[in-house]
């Protein structure tokens, strides 16, 4: 009787372990690695922990394939890229002031300029290849951004002020100042991708119901100028890329015919246009 009993109890263990076992299996499976699903998921959670380019990379290949998300991750995209495209530019622009002022030793200076406005150039090539296709293929009456307000602080970043002065920043230093020229920029192109100019704390009000609708004349106008600000990278004084400058510039131009004119468009369009005389 006994070893019934223990019989027995051994197989209603095994029935509940085999139950316990079913019950997992038959729950929410994570997304199949490769599909859109797993690529959105993968950017929300990268962007969770402000890896920005990361972020832009599995977007980048949701946006590459038409799916349920194509949209909705090239515009996050675009404002991305330009918010770290500008990141980098301020970082070299700043590198190099201390390379002015530190006359005895520029050297070091240069390198981190030289450094800052590659990638800045590279990211920019990608950021005009993602609005190029997004310009032609999404002409809804409102972009919508889906992902939540950045962390951080829009602020002035302390540490440029040191680097104006001629110092130059530890190995410490210089990841804190990237990353808080990262997080600025990111916040400031968010706000002027919804119309809020640099006021971020209006920008994050928007976001707190969840998703944002902008307005597709106020989100082209902000790539626009995106675009003619990176223009300015590829100028004689920087990269000096003139045919990257008019590929630029004049993209810039081609956005600006999408939406109604508007006293805002009229000046970028004549700045847009003096630029590309002087080359």
């Amino acid at each position: 009787m006994r070893l019934d009993r223990r019989k027995s109890l051994v197989l209603l263990a095994l029935i509940s372990l085999s139950l316990v076992l079913v019950s997992c299996s038959t729950g929410p499976r994570p997304p199949e690695k490769g599909t859109p699903e797993f690529y959105w998921q993968a950017a929300r959670e990268t962007y969770a922990t402000s890896d920005y380019l990361k972020t832009a990379e599995h977007l980048d290949a949701l946006g590459k394939t038409d799916n349920q998300f194509t949209s909705k991750a090239q515009s996050w995209r675009l404002v991305l890229t330009s918010g770290m495209t500008k990141a980098f530019m301020e970082l070299a622009d700043n590198y190099e002031y201390g390379a002015r002022a530190n006359k005895a030793n520029p050297t070091p200076f240069r390198k981190r300029v030289s450094t800052y406005r590659n990638m800045a150039g590279q990211l920019s090539l990608q950021f005009a290849e993602t609005f190029r296709t997004f310009r032609q293929t999404h002409k809804e009456p409102e972009i919508v951004l889906s992902f939540p307000f950045p962390t951080g602080s829009a602020g002035q970043v302390a540490l440029m002020s040191k680097l104006g002065n001629g110092i130059f920043l530890s190995d410490a230093e210089q990841e804190t100042a990237q990353k808080r020229m990262m997080e600025r920029c990111i916040l400031i192109g968010v706000a002027k991708a919804v119309g809020a100019g640099e006021d971020t704390a209006k920008a994050r009000a928007m976001f707190q119901a969840g998703e944002v609708k902008v307005p597709r004349a106020v989100f082209m106008t902000a790539m626009a100028n995106a675009l003619y600000d990176q223009s300015q990278l590829f100028g004689r004084m920087k990269l000096d890329r003139p045919d990257q400058m008019k590929l630029f510039a004049n993209e810039a131009l081609e956005a600006l015919k999408d939406v109604p004119e508007s006293k805002e468009t009229k000046a970028l369009a004549t700045k847009i246009q003096a630029s590309l005389k002087k080359q």
